[in-house]
């Protein structure tokens, strides 16, 4: 037997995901704006983790991610990123993404990865372990 879940909590679910993404952007624009580029790079994974089942979202992290390649200028990452750009706003409209995936060119575009325990409520993904 499958349970429907209702509208309202659905919408109060994609409301805290849209805060906590948001939260994450300032929390990297703040890292940024205090040249510590570690913090802000860490900040952008998040809101990336954060921002896979939303298009348009996924899709301006993936661009705060090239910015900050690109102040860096880490040829690797700009390139990675330029692709990420390009896959973000099918995958997140498709449904087709790896959940837990930090964004980053170190890692697959493909891979997912373990979600932060303090992310996994967010996104309705189960326990790992």
């Amino acid at each position: 037997m499958t349970t429907a879940t209702h509208p309202a909590l659905e919408l109060d679910r994609r409301t805290a995901l849209r805060q906590a993404w948001q939260a994450e952007r300032d929390a990297a624009r703040t890292a940024r704006h205090a040249g510590d580029a570690a913090d802000e790079w860490h900040h952008l994974q998040r809101a990336h983790i954060l921002s896979q089942p939303m298009a348009a979202a996924h899709v301006a992290t993936h661009l705060a991610m090239l910015a900050a390649a690109l102040r860096l200028r880490d040829r690797h990452e700009v390139r990675g990123q330029l692709l990420r750009v390009v896959l973000a706003a099918p995958g997140s409209l498709t449904g087709r993404y790896p959940v837990g995936n930090t964004g980053s060119a170190e890692v697959s575009a493909f891979e997912p990865m373990p979600v932060p325990d303090d992310l996994r409520a967010l996104l309705d993904v189960e326990d790992e372990s």
